[in-house]
């Protein structure tokens, strides 16, 4: 077996031959002792034993990277090109490839690979190394595979200025770009850390990325959540209240009432980072942000990647996953209905159920408890219906939703995605009370822990509640801005807005956090309907629920009255002050309002304008947009339109949320489009729509679920908490027992 030692003239030692050395020189020499055991200690502190090795495409930079982090931490480096493939072969690289041929050369290549060992070093891989599963496995095992993730087009401009124009694997017939594109599968497939590398980023900056990203692999216990109600000062105290991401997804909402949010608050990404971001798919952004916010203790990479990839591999219509279409003159639609139930809420519901099943201990049962005015129950039913087999016997979702509060449609389509492991239950009240109820459900510790000893089953939550579901929404909102770079409307640092048709304030909350991210959003519109207690709240400060009741609309998913994610992003602008937040929403609880201090006020009118729509100017946006472009909107996407067209000053491209597709809503937009009904029928009416050639066409998935005959009855419950209790007992020994 090859050894480290054998490669000279680099320092190339094992700890062993470091100790040695050490025995040797420690009387006569004490300081060149001081400074060996200064270079075991600087790696060994940082990853043990383990090496950090670096992988990525020929022309990442891997070699000069690997030296200049070999020297901040005083260690062993090794390239395989140099110190193992040309000492082994006795002949240079490209001389054994010319000699060998593309197949055999990445064999050799592996073997000589199998044959080394080294420990506590940085070693840089070759571009080709990752293309031989058995070597690769063998490396993985000795250390931290860090990827050097550099845009193909970079990579293509610096091969062209070493004058490189044929790579291994590459044959007659293949172009250089196509051959990098397909060794990237094999890089995802090996890495636990992906560092972003763009054009012209120096390359110190890089091996201190580097070491940032080995640190904080190594420190999973730094990143931790904290309730929106918690005393930061107080709560440190505890070590035991920590919380880390696959406890708050399971958990959902913190015992205290509040919200978890991460404590050290969400990851920026620089400029640079952004921009090498431009050229990728939205399954590559997915990865890559979603890496940045979740720790791979949690989520290991490889994983991650499975669970985007069967979130959004084949579930959605349109390659794009999430495009942004032109409108009209400065305003774009970032179209968030391609999912399978045809809202935004796909998004996060069809990723959640996977990371929930990866999160939970297998000894124990999981009931998610949902609430939803429309469009998240259908979501969240299709999503945990698709869990594999063995997750579904484990794991049961039942949804609550205002029976006489959410469009026929949306009503046929919620019945008709129960599953085995999946129901709907209609309440005879609006949605406010099915989320509050759902809440005072998780905090009756009496009532939970019941269920734990009587039944072994835990209750969990899936409304934009629980973290996981914010983190999917904060993604295309980056993407959409990502494009229209990419589309040359805007080059990168222009600012845009954003304009969401807003109810429970999850969505126009994840815009927010990309803005936090590094994406330059100016001002984040929030539209709401005839339920304008957001836009009062924003103009004024004052959250007032003092006679107001929920008024049934044309765009029900907004028809909310306590917008529960309002309250993380207050702690966001209070500087985290749980006791202030805790204040407030008792205020609220108690006395039916509170309003906000001057300071704070300011401080929330930076990032966020607001505006109302009323039913007639709903559907006459409809109708107009309609006559002059031929594309429908639905009743939430007119909602946001209108505010845009009143709100915007035309010095920015808009981006508005057109948050689900008008197939849902067929009845109102028939009305709006001045088209007679023939029927009550759903399905009939999708078909009289479809039968007007719109744009876009019909959803598919709408389409499928209202023929699809059975599962046509679903429970209907009183608004009453025993009933409610009641019914997850009931369905609990049903599922479980």
């Amino acid at each position: 077996m090859l050894h480290v030692a054998q490669y000279q003239p680099l320092r190339l030692i094992t700890q062993n031959s470091l100790f040695s050395m050490c025995l040797k020189v420690v009387l006569s020499r004490p300081v060149a002792f001081a400074q060996i055991r200064k270079s075991w200690f600087s790696i060994h502190s940082l990853v043990g034993n383990k090496n950090i090795i670096l992988m990525g495409p020929p022309g990442a930079g891997k070699t000069t990277i690997g030296r200049i982090v070999g020297q901040k931490l005083d260690c062993p480096v090794i390239d395989i090109d140099d110190d193992v493939l040309e000492t082994t072969w006795n002949m240079s690289v490209s001389e054994k490839l010319q000699d060998v041929g593309n197949e055999q050369f990445l064999e050799e290549e592996g073997k000589a690979l199998l044959k080394f060992s080294a420990s506590g070093s940085v070693i840089s891989l070759t571009g080709s190394n990752p293309m031989h599963a058995a070597s690769m496995q063998h490396m993985k095992k000795t250390g931290i595979v860090v990827y050097l993730d550099v845009p193909t087009s970079v990579i293509m401009s610096r091969l062209k200025s070493m004058k490189v124009d044929r790579i291994v694997g590459q044959s007659l017939g293949i172009s250089l770009k196509d051959i990098l594109q397909f060794r990237k599968q094999f890089y995802k497939r090996w890495y636990d850390i992906r560092v972003l590398c763009g054009g012209d980023v120096a390359a110190e900056v890089v091996a201190e990325k580097v070491l940032d990203a080995v640190k904080r692999y190594q420190n999973s216990e730094l990143e931790t959540f904290i309730s929106t109600r918690s005393n930061r000062s107080g709560r440190s105290m505890e070590k035991d209240c920590h919380k880390y991401f696959s406890d708050v997804v399971t958990e959902g909402l913190a015992p205290d009432g509040g919200l978890f949010v991460p404590e050290r608050g969400l990851p920026k990404f620089t400029a640079g980072e952004w921009q090498s971001l431009i050229e990728a798919t939205y399954m590559e952004r997915a990865q890559v942000m979603l890496e940045r916010c979740i720790h791979p203790a949690d989520i290991p990479a490889s994983k991650l990647a499975e669970i985007i990839e069967a979130a959004y591999g084949e579930n959605f219509t349109c390659s794009k996953i999430a495009p942004v279409r032109h409108l009209a003159g400065n305003q774009f639609l970032l179209e968030l209905f391609h999912g399978p139930t045809a809202s935004f809420k796909d998004f996060a519901l069809q990723m959640v159920p996977h990371i929930f099943a990866y999160c939970i201990p297998r000894s124990c049962n999981y009931l998610v408890l949902v609430a939803t005015s429309g469009d998240t129950g259908s979501a969240v039913l299709d999503g945990f219906s698709r869990l594999h087999d063995t997750d579904k016997q484990r794991i049961a979702v039942m949804n609550f939703f205002p029976e006489d509060g959410v469009s026929p449609i949306q009503k046929s389509q919620m019945i008709g995605c129960q599953k085995e492991n999946a129901w709907s239950v209609g309440v005879k009240s609006d949605f406010d009370f099915c989320q509050t109820a759902i809440k005072q459900i998780f905090t009756n510790s009496d009532y939970t822990g019941f269920l734990t000893v009587e039944y072994g089953t835990a209750l969990a939550a899936a409304n934009s509640i629980n973290w996981a579901r914010l983190l999917p929404q904060i993604v295309y909102h980056a993407s959409a801005y990502l494009d229209l770079v990419h589309q040359a409307i805007i080059p990168f640092g222009s600012p845009v807005d954003v304009c969401i048709p807003t109810g429970n304030f999850g969505n126009i909350l994840a815009a927010l956090y990309a803005k936090i991210m590094g994406i330059p959003i100016r001002k984040c519109i929030c539209a709401s309907n005839e339920n304008n207690v957001l836009t009062d709240f924003i103009r004024a400060g004052v959250y007032d629920l003092r006679g107001r009741k929920l008024i049934p609309t044309f765009s029900p998913a907004v028809d909310i009255l306590k917008s529960s994610n309002l309250e993380r992003y207050l702690h966001l602008i209070a500087n985290e002050d749980g006791q202030l937040v805790t204040q407030l929403y008792n205020q609220l609880e108690n006395q039916g309002h509170f309003q906000l201090q001057k300071d704070l006020l300011e401080k929330l009118q930076q990032d966020l304008v607001a505006g109302w729509c009323s039913e007639e100017d709903c559907l006459a946006a409809i109708h107009s947009v309609y006559s002059t472009t031929g594309y429908i909107l639905d009743t939430h996407t007119a909602v946001a339109k209108v505010v845009a067209d009143r709100l915007q000053d035309r010095t920015c491209p808009i981006i508005i949320s057109s948050t689900a597709h008008y197939s849902k809503f067929a009845p109102a937009i028939l009305k709006a489009l001045r088209i007679a009904e023939i029927n009550q029928n759903p399905l009939s009416q999708l078909r009289l729509l479809g039968s007007y050639s719109p744009l876009p066409p019909v959803h598919w998935g709408l389409l499928e679920t209202l023929k699809k005959k059975g599962n046509e009855d679903h429970q209907v419950c009183a608004a009453d908490m025993s009933m409610l209790m009641s019914c997850i007992e009931t369905l609990i020994q049903n599922h479980f027992m």
